[in-house]
């Protein structure tokens, strides 16, 4: 039974669980960065080393995450997404366990990786098996809704986690990351697979990794790749900078931050909903990259004009809420170019956000963090602009 039957059998019921568990699944990373962030500042104390090295925790689950969509998604497409989604959450589940009894900064990070590569797996699904689903509008409208749901987790990560920073401290975190973990297993019972064998790939592995080829010789595939990679960068350069920025300059608690971070996650999310509002989904993707670039030219030149936080602030919200529109938009171009292997198309696309994402993660703490981040941030942006220009233009020649 493939997806389109058994939302069909199942009716809205099954339709609502659907959205709700691919919006939890693509919420894997938010949770696994974000959750943690608010104690980014102690856990330098508590394991008695630099904020680089405790970034690296960072940079570590970011390529873990890299890396299993790489393996992940193009395997799902000659095995079936169900499979390689239980076998990814266990491993997330395990590594979790591993990451709560961590005696040392480096173990830690060793663990971040593995548990990055768990949570691989539903990220790379929550794509994959919306495309399966759905395609042109009605699946930038899915990847809208799952988006929105998305942009809820960065809400509740930070914030839980500030509480429970200040209650059970770090490992109460990574024990609430545990329970996801396993709630989201048993949901897979429910989850019916959504490739049938006929849409596999068939023969050796091989062909698996051809799959791989196929995409990367579309040239707009290619293009929106760089976009949302870029995009990505801009997002990881204010994760990880954010937490040292409002709490050390600022003199925020650690519970202060988590609301000021949720209040910029509230405005990716709201960008998000909002997508569909674009009749082309290239013109949200061209006003997210342009939002992006003009609000990080403007933190620029407020740092050396002002030292106030609601100034600080109300970019970065601005920035936020640019950046809602590119994930539905891009992630729709680019899954729609990459068509011909879902799975492979799916895990390039999750593994460039996060690559991008872990090579800017310890470069924002390099020098003034403030000002590195930001350049970063600008030089990220601008590129993302560039290459949403070069998208768009392709697109209306198409169709032209």
């Amino acid at each position: 039974m493939n997806c389109n039957d058994s939302a069909v059998f199942f009716g809205k019921r099954y339709y609502l669980f659907l959205m709700v568990f691919l919006g939890a699944l693509s919420a894997f990373g938010p949770f696994i960065s974000d959750f943690y962030l608010p104690t980014l500042p102690s856990l330098a104390s508590v394991f008695s080393t630099t904020p680089s090295m405790v970034q690296l925790g960072l940079t570590a689950s970011m390529l873990g995450i890299a890396v299993g969509q790489l393996l992940v998604g193009p395997v799902s497409d000659k095995y079936g997404r169900r499979p390689l989604l239980v076998a990814s959450l266990l491993l997330f589940s395990l590594a979790s366990v591993a990451i709560i009894f961590s005696p040392t900064i480096e173990f830690f990070n060793v663990c971040r990786f593995l548990q990055g590569l768990g949570g691989s797996g539903g990220i790379v699904m929550s794509r994959s098996v919306a495309t399966d689903c759905y395609s042109g509008q009605e699946l930038a409208k899915t990847l809208a809704i799952v988006g929105t749901i998305n942009g809820i987790a960065p809400v509740i990560a930070p914030l839980v986690g500030g509480m429970v920073a200040n209650t059970v401290g770090w490992r109460g975190i990574f024990l609430i990351l545990l329970v996801i973990g396993v709630g989201l297993l048993a949901c897979c019972s429910r989850f019916r697979e959504s490739l049938p064998r006929e849409n596999r790939i068939k023969g050796s592995t091989l062909k698996v990794v051809g799959g791989f080829v196929k995409v990367l010789r579309q040239p707009l595939f290619s293009t929106y790749i760089a976009v949302f990679g870029l995009a990505y960068g801009v997002l990881f350069s204010y994760i990880s900078s954010a937490p040292f920025i409002v709490q050390n300059r600022f003199g925020f608690s650690e519970m202060q931050f988590s609301m000021v971070f949720a209040v910029n996650a509230i405005g990716t999310a709201i960008g998000s909903g909002l997508t569909m509002r674009f009749k082309k989904v290239q013109n949200a993707a061209l006003f997210s990259t342009a939002g992006m670039t003009v609000f990080a030219l403007m933190q620029l030149v407020a740092l050396f004009m002002s030292d106030s936080f609601m100034v600080y602030e109300t970019i970065t919200f601005l920035m936020m809420f640019s950046m809602g529109f590119i994930f539905p938009s891009v992630t729709t171009l680019a899954m729609t170019e990459g068509r011909q292997a879902i799975g492979a198309a799916s895990a390039i696309l999750g593994a460039v956000g996060f690559v991008f994402g872990g090579i800017v993660s310890p470069l924002v703490g390099l020098g003034d963090m403030a000002l590195s981040s930001v350049i970063v941030m600008l030089v990220c942006a601008f590129g993302s602009l560039l290459f949403s220009l070069i998208g768009k233009r392709c697109l209306d020649r198409r169709v032209s």
